[in-house]
């Protein structure tokens, strides 16, 4: 077999790079929005927040502007060469409507045609939607990770794990889920890749999907009923998504339920893949959120709970 291959890693950004914030999908709540902007100050960036990050729901309550606005600040951050990388206020609703409106012209990856150099992307939740886009389109990693927009709770945690990706990648090669349970025992290799299961879900049959062949598959979500949790998983079976995985993180599922009720699902669910398979990893929605580098080649220890990248996340 031959070994994983990481996508084009972008440069890891450093003390006075500018950086977009915006949103591809609903509104943020201002203060939310200052104390991550305040938080990116204090880290050495230099965040610049584009007029999404900004619109309060002029259009509908639940979409931060119109699709022309969505899709244009995000291909604005992709082209303008000031800026280095682009980070998303928050997730929500609307992803999918910003990547139906956004236009791909002219953004063809780094190579001999001179295409527009990687940068780094960064987001989760509904943010899936463009990690998966872009990687399809640019050929670009990323990092599903912690959004801008700044709450209570383990922000600190969650924020220091962005930072770290993002500002010191060579620190950040072993991800280790301590709390973690071991579904299937084994290790596996391949290109990270996945994210918030429902937008998964939402995305097969478009353009920028993202198959999870030969990949280490991340699965979370939020706020799911245990038959949702059961019907998505399913479409990503009887899809062919899942075809030729070559293992899996599944993360957290805040507010689904019962833990064991959701384990024993996605162990059913999953388990007859027979790959090397965790639990409960501290990525994603609710509590401890680890940043996840996406694209990046990896060995997954499903026996020690933990993810070893073979390149650092970011060049």
């Amino acid at each position: 077999m031959s070994e994983p291959v990481s996508l084009a890693r972008p440069r890891a950004l450093k003390e006075g790079d500018r950086v977009a914030v915006l949103c591809v999908s609903s509104p943020v709540e201002p203060e939310a929005l200052n104390a991550g902007l305040d938080a990116l100050r204090f880290a050495g960036l230099d965040p610049v927040a584009y007029p999404s990050a900004r619109d309060p729901g002029t259009m509908r309550r639940y979409l931060a502007g119109d699709d022309a606005m969505r899709a244009g600040d995000l291909r604005s951050a992709l082209t303008e060469p000031g800026i280095a990388g682009i980070l998303f206020a928050r997730g929500g609703s609307g992803a999918q409507r910003t990547l139906e409106a956004m236009d791909w012209d002219g953004l063809t990856p780094q190579g001999p045609e001179a295409g527009i150099p990687p940068k780094v992307l960064a987001g989760y939740s509904d943010v899936t939607a463009v990690l998966e886009a872009v990687a399809v389109r640019l050929g670009w990693a990323s990092v599903f990770g912690p959004n801008i927009a700044i709450k209570e709770g383990a922000s600190h945690y969650s924020f220091g794990s962005l930072l770290r990706t993002l500002m010191r990648p060579e620190q950040a090669t072993l991800l280790e889920y301590p709390r973690a349970v071991t579904v299937v025992p084994g290790l596996a290799r391949g290109v990270t890749t996945g994210g918030t299961l429902s937008l998964l879900a939402s995305s097969l049959g478009t353009g920028t999907s993202r198959p999870a062949r030969g990949g280490i598959l991340l699965l979370e979500d939020v706020n799911e009923e245990d038959y949702r949790i059961d019907r998505m998983l399913t479409q990503l079976r009887r899809s062919g998504y899942l075809d030729g995985v070559a293992g899996i993180v599944a993360g957290t599922f805040t507010g689904c339920g019962p833990p064991e009720a959701i384990q024993d699902i996605l162990a059913e669910r999953l388990g007859d893949l027979r790959v090397p398979m965790i639990a409960w990893a501290n990525v994603g929605h609710g509590g401890l959120f680890q940043a996840f580098p996406y694209g990046i080649a990896a060995e997954l220890d499903a026996g020690a709970a933990t993810l070893r990248l073979l390149d650092a996340p970011l060049s």
